[in-house]
């Protein structure tokens, strides 16, 4: 996911506060009444609630429910199946840097952009957009053709983290941007618990590998120096600090096993909590076409979320205009006006303005601890790592 986290089921109340008019016995004039709004916000669940719900998974797994199971009630009409070996994929670590540091604990080498293979002492290499890579060792800065692709000797590369695979570096106008080249299940033990703790049960770990394997295949971008970022706006990738017995136990019991619908990588969106049932598509998304294996299901296991329900958190009016950026907010009026929200009317005097739930700037503390709603451009497809931790559940993105 940012995935941005969104309201699921919002509620609204607006409440007006008034001052006590009193009139005194000689008939002077009443003062003015002074009126000011207040907003209660409350809400169920904790991300964008399409596909997967990974507290719900969690509650399945734990009633006995395995992860074939879990995937097909999630993503109803879909094919399990065998991705081809060997697939690579391409993530975006980071880009707009002045400089880099690339090291190993082994010797290691770099491709530059005219193939020529330089081999490279163990240790840290620093250089910026001329390419001019500079040795820990303080050997002269030897200025390469671009892009480089660092490939690992017999330990992995670091940029910050360890990473697996190859990372190539290029300039794109006067930064450097960082990619790593690496295999798709290497990719998956930097991912599985990024987006959920290690210690839940395991066929919960394994839908979860499956959908982000499924989930890597479908949303790859076709053309670009990257195929997917490697935070929210696709999925978290933490690298090998993020790789856990459990993740790897988990990957290697769904070896390379995807879910397909009409013969490719299905779309495999999940979120941490649902608030009780998974949105379809184009609830929260109207001008997206639908997804046959992304609509509404019951997600009963939800109540185990730490924010299955929360609220009422209290707003002035003040504020929620701040933040709407909009002056005078009088009333927010929901369509439907139960359920989940789809639609949000701004009242402010006479002016009436109609959005999409999702794009709506909320106030980023009318969700509780972790959470906010936000400006939501697009949805990735992680939405929320589950939410900070309810004593005796694991917790944590």
């Amino acid at each position: 996911m940012t995935m941005l986290v969104m309201m699921r089921r919002l509620l609204l109340a607006a409440a007006a506060t008034l001052s006590l008019a009193a009139s005194s016995a000689n008939g002077q004039q009443t003062p003015p009444v002074v009126t000011v709004t207040t907003f209660v916000f409350s809400g169920h669940g904790w991300g964008h609630g399409v596909g997967m719900g990974q507290w719900g998974a969690y509650g399945y797994a734990l009633h006995g429910e395995t992860y074939d199971w879990i995937l097909g009630h999630y993503y109803p009409g879909t094919q399990l199946a065998t991705a081809p070996a060997g697939t690579k994929l391409r993530v975006l670590l980071a880009e707009g840097l002045r400089r880099v540091t690339v090291s190993s604990d082994a010797a290691f080498s770099v491709l530059d952009g005219q193939g020529v293979r330089h081999d490279l002492e163990p240790g840290a290499y620093s250089f910026g957009p001329g390419l001019r890579v500079v040795s820990s060792a303080g050997q002269p800065p030897e200025p390469l053709a671009g892009p480089l692709r660092f490939l690992p000797g017999s330990m992995p590369l670091q940029i910050k983290r360890h990473w697996r695979g190859a990372i190539e570096v290029d300039v794109t106008g006067s930064t450097l941007q960082i990619v790593n080249v690496v295999g798709l299940d290497a990719y998956l033990r930097g991912v599985v618990t990024s987006e959920m703790p290690h210690d839940w049960p395991a066929q919960a770990l394994e839908a979860q590998a499956v959908a982000a394997r499924s989930y890597a295949l479908a949303a790859q971008r076709p053309t670009g120096l990257f195929q997917l970022y490697s935070d929210q706006r696709d999925q978290v990738y933490g690298g090998i600090e993020a790789e856990t017995p459990e993740s790897d136990a988990a990957i290697a019991a769904t070896l390379r096993q995807v879910l397909l619908w009409d013969g490719n990588p299905a779309l495999t969106y999940f979120s941490s909590s649902t608030g009780g049932r998974t949105a379809a598509l184009p609830d929260l998304f109207p001008d997206r076409p639908p997804l046959p294996y992304l609509i509404s299901v019951p997600d009963p296991y939800d109540t185990y979320a730490p924010h299955h329900s929360w609220g009422p958190v209290v707003l002035t009016g003040a504020k929620v205009s701040k933040a709407l950026k909009v002056p005078g907010v009088l009333d927010l009026q929901p369509t439907p006006a139960t359920g989940r929200a789809r639609q949000i009317t701004i009242v402010a005097g006479e002016a009436r303005t109609t959005l999409p739930a999702p794009r709506v700037p909320w106030p980023t503390d009318a969700v509780p601890v972790g959470g906010a709603v936000a400006l939501a451009p697009g949805l990735g497809g992680a939405g929320a790592r589950p939410a900070p931790p309810a004593p005796a559940r694991p917790s944590p993105r």
